[in-house]
């Protein structure tokens, strides 16, 4: 199953500038998902971060990595945001930021979910840019 940007609207409550995932390239429910984000040099916060080396901000990748798993919850669950589903970001652990990635970069977005327990939902999440792992980590999810 794949989810241009509009399917992606409707499973997360995200917007620009904070919506972070520009396409799924493929969900399986109860799995895995795989995703991407096209950087742009247009991105506001590259401005700041850091003029004359723009750098995509670390915990911008985190939670473009969140939203990529949030998006497999939703799915796996079968709700949406208007139904009243929400999933907040509880946690990380052994994240790890291997490179950096910058505009022109296509980063791939991955997510597995390792378990779920009343609401709590824990996800093996991974970037990659052509290849190259730039982030990694396992992350917690609630559900309410």
């Amino acid at each position: 199953m794949t989810l241009d940007i509009e399917e992606i609207r409707n499973r997360l409550p995200h917007r620009y500038p904070f919506l972070l995932v520009d396409r799924v390239v493929s969900v399986v429910p109860g799995e895995r998902i795989e995703a991407y984000k096209n950087l742009s040099i247009n991105e506001p916060f590259f401005d700041g971060h850091f003029p004359g080396m723009p750098v995509f901000p670390g915990v911008l990748l985190l939670e473009a990595m969140a939203q990529a798993a949030g998006i497999l919850g939703f799915v796996t669950m079968d709700t949406t945001p208007a139904d009243g589903s929400i999933y907040y970001f509880v946690g990380a652990d052994g994240l790890r930021f291997k490179r950096p990635c910058v505009p022109g970069d296509r980063v791939m977005l991955y997510a597995n979910i390792v378990s779920e327990r009343r609401g709590v939902w824990k996800f093996e999440v991974e970037s990659r840019v052509e290849d190259e792992l730039a982030a990694s980590g396992t992350i917690l999810c609630a559900n309410r």
